[in-house]
């Protein structure tokens, strides 16, 4: 029962982090998208913010956006740092690790 635990406990600690790893990529994504779309402001992307929309709401948005999406990262790398030193200290504390 023990060595099943200690396992699972180190498979949410990965699970976690291919989750933050993931975020991370699709943060940089956004991150890349933001600026090229505001830097080049191309015509369809006011046209997908809806009617009457500038662009200095679409910057306002989009930034909320991205700082959102990376507020949210940051407690999930400290639930991954977390379940990967819980699991450590399972492994060096469980004998027949």
């Amino acid at each position: 029962m023990e060595h099943a635990f200690r396992e699972r406990v180190r498979a949410a600690a990965a699970a976690a982090w291919w989750t933050l790893l993931i975020g991370a990529a699709f943060f940089f994504v956004q991150w890349l998208g933001y600026l090229l779309v505001v830097s080049a402001k191309p015509a369809w992307a006011l046209s997908t913010w809806g009617p009457g929309a500038t662009w200095d709401n679409v910057r306002t948005d989009w930034f909320h956006a991205l700082a959102f999406l990376k507020l949210s990262l940051w407690p999930l790398a400290l639930v991954a740092l977390w379940l990967t030193l819980w699991a450590r200290q399972l492994r060096t504390r469980v004998p027949g690790s």
